[in-house]
């Protein structure tokens, strides 16, 4: 995660970090990817099911019943040990989360448990009457996925109207109080929304967007030839940085992230040397404190059925089952090869990763992509866009 406006708008400064002693459990939520412990933060996965047909679901997701899902009480023996572990942040995710009933419940758990807990849905489900529950309970952040205008969005979500849908539970969440923003999967479709996404920040007043780079998993495995170019995604990432900054000179300061592609880091630091070699600086910093890609260590996935992850996207290899072993357990045993290694992934990634000189602040990127397409997990990611001469070979 990188946060765009927090680094090349200048919000976030080095201080402000080590302020708090970039303790996960003491950092505000804007500054707690700086943290130095590394708690992860997990997402949980609470149900298979969901009420659309996105094209690049990485979960399957399929509107029907699913007799493995994990429940109320055994979620709830989850969130005590992830609270106990020093999970900062659980973020809710499906599937579709809302479509469980006890989603309020399990949140309001999670955050009387001490954690802050947030949602990532397709928004076509908030009511009202349902945003003014999730508010109640407390909910730190609600993430609506949009992947384009309605058009585009609707043929990706595989179902019409689901555009206008989600536009009200954006709208819902506005009034009842709750904290919310977007999330948006950039490919060949849809690149070209870039500017409307932006348009719709301003016009609905949405103070968070997330632009995630495509990761080949799922059913998004089946739109690799549709991912962008290494100068395609060039001329996104740096099309993102000008309309933020674009916000930021009308006095509009939303906060934008890019995700899933760490290469974002060094290519937004070399962008800054050219402009501002100052701010440079701190950038520099802040993009060392970040640390990269933390799959497997800073970050973790527990599905509906109880496995355990490395991210959301690696559910071809399990370390455990919170069913059976606490997920803190499974998170610190490093018996297992791949989990041990991806604990200190910078010694063993190859090729192009392993000479970079940006390896301190990117990790090696994205594991599972390089898996996806070479067959090999310590593999070069091949969505690195960076040239040879930027990464110092």
């Amino acid at each position: 995660m990188i946060g765009i406006s927090k680094l090349y708008c200048n919000t976030v400064e080095p201080s402000d970090a080590i302020r708090y002693g970039r303790d996960s459990k003491k950092l505000p939520s804007h500054l707690l990817q700086f943290s130095k412990d590394k708690k992860p933060v997990v997402v949980w996965n609470i149900t298979k099911r969901c009420n659309l047909k996105c094209v690049h679901c990485y979960a399957h997701a399929k509107d029907e019943e699913f007799k493995n899902e994990m429940t109320t009480e055994q979620g709830k023996k989850l969130l005590d040990n992830l609270a106990d572990f020093g999970v900062p942040v659980v973020l809710f995710s499906g599937g579709e989360p809302l479509v469980r009933k006890d989603l309020p419940d399990l949140a309001e758990h999670a955050i009387k448990k001490g954690m802050r807990a947030v949602i990532s849905t397709n928004g076509t489900l908030i009511t009202k009457d349902k945003a003014k529950i999730l508010k109640d309970i407390g909910l730190s952040y609600v993430g609506i996925s949009l992947d384009g205008m309605q058009k585009i969005n609707d043929k990706f979500r595989g179902v019409p109207g689901a555009f206008d849908l989600a536009l009200k539970g954006i709208n819902n969440c506005k009034e009842a109080g709750i904290k919310v923003g977007l999330r948006f999967t950039i490919n060949k479709y849809n690149v070209n929304e870039i500017d409307n996404i932006f348009d719709l920040l301003e016009k609905m007043n949405i103070p968070r967007v997330c632009f995630y780079h495509l990761v080949y998993a799922g059913r998004g495995s089946e739109l690799v030839k549709e991912d962008l170019s290494h100068d395609e995604t060039r001329s996104a990432v740096n099309l993102i940085m000008d309309r933020t900054r674009e916000l930021f000179e009308k006095n509009m300061q939303k906060e934008v992230l890019t995700v899933d592609n760490h290469a974002d880091g060094p290519f937004l630091y070399l962008r800054m040397l050219k402009e501002d070699p100052e701010r440079a600086k701190d950038v520099l910093t802040l993009l060392k404190m970040n640390e990269g890609n933390s799959s497997g260590h800073g970050f973790g996935c527990v599905s509906w059925d109880g496995e355990v992850y490395a991210d959301q996207f690696w559910r071809h290899n399990s370390f455990g089952n919170v069913l059976t072993s606490p997920f803190s357990k499974i998170w610190t045993d490093t018996s297992n090869p791949l989990m041990k290694k991806l604990k200190e992934k910078k010694k063993h990634v190859k090729g192009r990763c392993s000479k970079c000189k940006w390896l301190d602040i990117c990790a090696g990127n994205f594991r599972v992509r390089a898996e996806a397409i070479s067959g090999d997990v310590w593999a070069t990611d091949p969505a690195c866009y960076l040239t040879d001469e930027e990464i110092g070979l």
